[in-house]
């Protein structure tokens, strides 16, 4: 089953405040917040944390990362079916901090839809998301690296990046989900890009390093209700 749009996807990284007992703690606020307001919020946690985390919440829980294997002599790598059968969804896949190469890319998104997994490839310029477009993953979400952490938005600092994308993808795919991430930080940050065209956000530091979670994810979550 495919995730809903529009979208807010958290991704925990491996930030010590989401990690374990907190990991769990920030996705129970996430859920919280995904049902009052009636919007679709996604978690992306550790691998570590993916089954006590999809036993315990309802909304989506992404793996934050797998590899293109099969079962086998694969020590240290991640398989899919062991992602799925941890309770995943889904997974990100070519984040900043975990780059992909276009063919491993490939090998990925073939093995995911083999074990039943969504992905959401992340692509640094729309040259790359048009290469990725054409793989058919779940979702797309452009995430120039230079902002990512800085609490400048690519929505505000440069939105060509979003309007370009938005624009090449939309030759090859008229559906795909087109996400926007890096340097979301505040609800304009999220009412521009969706309207640049995109249809959710990647959120990671402005929500985990939050000191009150519950109201920075009401705050990015609010403009997703106006598109209901």
């Amino acid at each position: 089953m495919v995730f809903k749009t529009p979208v807010l996807i958290v991704n925990f990284k491996t930030y010590a405040k989401a990690t374990g007992k907190k990991a769990l703690e920030l996705a129970k606020v996430a859920e919280k917040v995904a049902k009052e307001l009636d919007v679709e919020i996604i978690v992306a946690v550790q691998y570590t944390d993916i089954k006590l985390v999809a036993e315990s919440v309802e909304i989506p829980v992404y793996a934050q990362h797998i590899d293109p294997i099969k079962p086998g002599a694969h020590t240290g790598h991640i398989l899919p079916e062991a992602v799925k059968e941890a309770g995943a969804q889904g997974t990100l896949l070519n984040h900043s901090e975990r780059r992909l190469r276009l063919d491993m890319i490939n090998e990925v998104i073939l093995r995911a839809k083999e074990v039943g997994l969504e992905t959401i490839v992340c692509a640094d310029k729309p040259e790359t998301s048009a290469a990725v477009a054409t793989l058919k993953p779940t979702a797309i979400a452009i995430e120039p690296p230079e902002l990512i952490g800085t609490g400048i938005s690519v929505s505000r600092a440069k939105p060509e990046v979003i309007t370009n994308t938005v624009s090449i993808i939309r030759k090859i795919d008229e559906k795909i989900p087109i996400l926007t991430g890096a340097g979301i930080t505040y609800r304009e940050d999220v009412e521009k890009a969706l309207k640049l065209g995109t249809q959710g956000v990647l959120v990671a530091s402005a929500i985990v390093k939050a000191k009150n979670w519950e109201e920075k994810i009401k705050e990015l979550s609010l403009p997703l209700t106006l598109l209901r």
